[in-house]
């Protein structure tokens, strides 16, 4: 991962683009976005007051306002940078102020729910190109977002059926500007791989942190003073943002149960593994899952290094 981006570009891909909701992601979309001069004009949307203030004093856009309608006015890129829950309502928000061939995306981990929200309110004339960069750390707010999270990160684009080529190499030349590898998938397969690649990981992590919480007072305090490697890495992703990780579960509801019960059987034939010594299968699983993580580095996707690749570049 480099330690900054590259130089600015001569000409900007949009006019004026709308980022609504200045949170980890939104933030960092911003910081990219003005170091690359990726559009004329910046403009931050967030109902949170402070949040506008904060966007304000550390300059990350031209424009910020708390008015939804008054900020997606005229723009030609509108990104939702909000909990997927919140889609629709924002989608309804701004409806009278898109204008024809704006374009419409948001950065959701859900994609099905999203597009159900959002598409009714799109008036005719305006592309939806749903997006989910696949980065992020357990920070958020304005603070949080850098400019390189999008580094040689995935980010991909699930467009509904019927929409137009031309706005889809649009977003998909915005988030390449920004470093990441663009894919396009169908929404159903999005959320599918998405359920076991990081909603599943995360139900869990929140699972066992909760679970050490209880048993803290049971062994004075013992479960924190003596956190192993793998505790601390499940307490980093349980930090995440709660109001996100809510409504990611009840907008991927099926896909998440679906890879639940898968999980809930290999976790039957694991204990059964344990109870009778089957050591032979045990190490054939351990071994099989210790070449997984050393793919995903050798994908660029993670380091070896013990603060996952994320470093901050102060952009």
């Amino acid at each position: 991962m480099p330690e900054r981006l590259g130089p600015p570009l001569e000409t900007p891909l949009f006019e004026r683009v709308a980022l609504i909701g200045l949170g980890l992601i939104g933030s960092s979309i911003a910081r990219a976005a003005r170091h690359l001069n990726l559009a004329r004009t910046l403009v931050a949307i967030d109902q949170d007051e402070a949040v506008i203030g904060r966007v304000k004093e550390l300059k990350l856009t031209d424009e910020a306002t708390t008015d939804f309608a008054a900020g997606a006015e005229g723009a030609d890129l509108i990104i939702l940078c909000v909990p997927v829950g919140a889609c629709g309502a924002v989608a309804e928000a701004i409806k009278g102020s898109l204008k024809p061939g704006c374009i419409v995306s948001d950065v959701g981990s859900v994609k099905g729910s999203v597009i159900a929200q959002v598409q009714p309110h799109l008036p005719p004339g305006v592309s939806f190109v749903p997006a989910h960069p696949v980065a992020g750390t357990e920070y958020s707010g304005p603070d949080a977002g850098f400019s390189t999270l999008f580094f040689n990160r995935w980010c991909i684009l699930t467009p509904p059926e019927g929409t137009e080529d031309a706005a889809i190499d649009r977003v998909r030349d915005f988030w390449s500007a920004m470093g990441s590898n663009v894919e396009v998938m169908t929404a159903q397969h999005h959320d599918l791989v998405l359920a076991i690649t990081s909603h599943v990981p995360h139900l869990i992590a929140y699972n066992i942190v909760g679970t050490a919480a209880d048993l803290e007072t049971v062994t004075q305090s013992e479960v924190i003073k003596f956190s192993a490697g793998g505790f601390r890495d499940f307490t980093r992703i349980a930090a995440s943002d709660p109001t996100m990780w809510r409504d990611v579960f009840l907008h991927n509801k099926e896909a998440v149960l679906e890879m639940l019960g898968r999980l809930n059987e290999d976790i039957a034939l694991l204990a059964r593994a344990i109870r009778w010594g089957e050591g032979d299968k045990l190490f054939e699983l351990f071994t099989r899952t210790r070449a997984i993580r050393r793919g995903i580095i050798s994908e660029g996707q993670e380091t070896p290094e013990p603060d996952f690749g994320r470093r901050r570049d102060g952009q």
